[in-house]
């Protein structure tokens, strides 16, 4: 029988998949969890404690506990992390900051982060891996406002996303995703350890606050056997699944 803090998680997850908690909204106080599930805040804790784990929420010193993600972690109908992805789908993610360097604006900054003129912005190479495994490559610019909360991230860190937002309190809203396939190049090929001109899968995204400012934007290239997209259509919607590729089965 699963223990009563155990029981309040899932419920807990299971409110956030449907809904009552979107992304972006805080959590109930712990006194009014307590309550609500007849136990004590202790108990309360622990369950909070598992789905800050998972990345489903966050956590600061002193405020309340706010929602990241829900489990639905395949679907860009919602905006969600590499990390919070790879720990939604029992993986195991990591990271590695291979160049980080104040650069001036290109024109190309200026418009995709709406900044007024081309001073610098943050550029950071980062490795991602899911299971030990090289998977990706990001290369992502900051705006010059945030760029300092991200130079203060250590080069290893797991998830930037949840970092962040335990250090100034953003939380990414929104996201625009672009999606095409190139050849690796040198660089690339050596990161990956693939073979040059081998293909890769492409992302570059954009993403914004809540208010529409732009945070960052990225050109990420996955090795193709690691990720894959797929689409679901129906008349309603068509969302747009991201998943493990068959060389990292589960």
């Amino acid at each position: 029988m699963a223990a009563r803090h155990e029981e309040i998680a899932e419920e807990l997850r299971r409110a956030i998949d449907d809904g009552e908690y979107a992304v972006g909204a805080l959590l109930p106080a712990e006194t009014g969890l307590a309550g609500r599930y007849g136990v004590s805040r202790g108990t309360v804790r622990q369950a909070v404690a598992a789905l800050t784990a998972e990345g489903l929420i966050g956590s600061r010193q002193g405020a309340r506990r706010v929602v990241l993600a829900s489990r639905r972690s395949q679907s860009f109908e919602e905006l969600r992390s590499f990390a919070q992805w790879a720990r939604a789908m029992g993986r195991r993610a990591s990271g590695l900051v291979v160049a980080r360097e104040r650069r001036r604006a290109t024109a190309e900054d200026v418009a995709r982060l709406q900044l007024r003129d081309d001073g610098e912005v943050l550029h950071v190479l980062r490795v991602r891996g899911l299971d030990g495994e090289r998977v990706l490559v990001e290369r992502t610019v900051y705006a010059d406002w945030i760029a300092p909360a991200v130079e203060r991230v250590e080069d290893d860190c797991e998830s930037v996303t949840a970092r962040l937002y335990q250090e100034t309190g953003l939380v990414f809203a929104y996201g625009k995703h672009l999606i095409d396939a190139v050849s690796a190049g040198a660089r690339d090929a050596e990161l990956l350890g693939v073979r040059r001109t081998s293909p890769l899968l492409r992302v570059r995204r954009v993403t914004t606050t809540a208010a529409g400012r732009p945070v960052e934007w990225s050109d990420d290239r996955y090795r193709p056997d690691a990720v894959n997209f797929s689409v679901h259509n129906s008349i309603g919607s068509n969302p747009l699944a991201r998943q493990a590729g068959p060389g990292f089965g589960g």
